[in-house]
């Protein structure tokens, strides 16, 4: 299959709960519901709109290297609480400070949250959701939000354990959704062997992890070994899978062909490209991933 290059925006976002408020000079000012952070961006080398000095914000992340996520946040607004609620399309969550620099969620994602819900609703049939590397649970949300029965995997329980919370915050408790805390290989292994499936499967590895038992992840090494197992696990009338993909010296073009090497024979469509999301005020775009999206026929 020949895959076609687009651009994924993030752009489904109500302006109160989300917005790139600008960005430029290694970093970018953001307003996730009712707070404004400052965080560092070695992508945003362009000149901002508006100084960088001169952008009010209730909290800045100061980075130890420019290629760490570790450091440390500067609160600027005193009275900012450390967590605060915000919403996507219905689905509820808590935002909240980390020390890796991230806000509890990944905003750029929503553009395929969208997809798969579009997606689980068209396909008129129960739909069994694989969703690897869940994070906090926002796709897992989506796709049980639009019918699907989902199995979401991470290794922290502690991000499971939000998932769970934004479950419940967003009147969802009574859908079926699996909360599992494990290493991704050894778990799609166990899957194969137990002969389950899915119709749609969603992985965002990191460059760099560890699973539950301190099982290492390195992106290049492990993830066609990975794609073997989710190949595997695809049921007989899948649906879609998405792969993504931050902080790894690839382009789109070897992710989506490193996808496409194991789904011979399915047919279907190969979209590839970068994941951006547009700022509020202007035209400009700041890209934050790389992913690859197969859709069967």
């Amino acid at each position: 299959m020949t895959p076609k290059s687009i651009l994924f925006i993030a752009d489904n976002w109500d302006a109160d709960q989300y917005a790139l408020l600008d960005s430029g000079d290694g970093h970018k000012l953001e307003r996730f519901g009712s707070q404004s952070v400052i965080r560092p961006d070695p992508q945003a080398f362009w000149p901002p709109a508006h100084p960088v000095e001169t952008w009010q914000a209730d909290a800045r992340f100061n980075a130890k290297t420019d290629d760490d996520d570790k450091g440390n946040w500067q609160l600027i607004n005193p009275a900012a609480p450390t967590e605060w609620p915000m919403q996507w399309n219905g689905l509820k969550l808590s935002a909240r400070r980390t020390p890796f620099r991230h806000l509890g969620l990944f905003q750029e994602h929503s553009i395929h949250w969208q997809f798969a819900q579009d997606k689980i609703r068209a396909a008129g049939r129960p739909i069994n959701v694989l969703n690897l590397f869940g994070y906090t649970g926002m796709m897992s949300l989506a796709c049980a939000q639009a019918g699907a029965s989902v199995t979401h995997l991470d290794a922290s329980p502690k991000s499971n354990g939000y998932g769970k919370d934004h479950q419940a915050m967003s009147g969802l408790e009574d859908r079926p959704i699996r909360w599992i805390a494990d290493d991704a290989m050894k778990f799609t292994a166990r899957e194969i062997r137990r002969g389950n499936s899915y119709d749609v499967i969603v992985l965002d590895p990191p460059k760099f992890g560890r699973g539950t038992k301190n099982e290492t992840w390195r992106f290049e090494e492990d993830l066609p070994g990975l794609l073997a197992n989710v190949r595997a696990l695809l049921s007989d009338q899948p649906l879609f899978i998405i792969l993504t993909a931050y902080a790894v010296r690839l382009s789109h073009i070897a992710l989506a062909q490193a996808l496409a090497g194991h789904l011979d024979g399915l047919g279907g469509t190969m979209e590839m490209g970068e994941m951006a999301i547009p700022h509020a005020h202007d035209d400009r775009l700041l890209p934050t991933a790389i992913c690859a999206r197969w859709i069967a026929d």
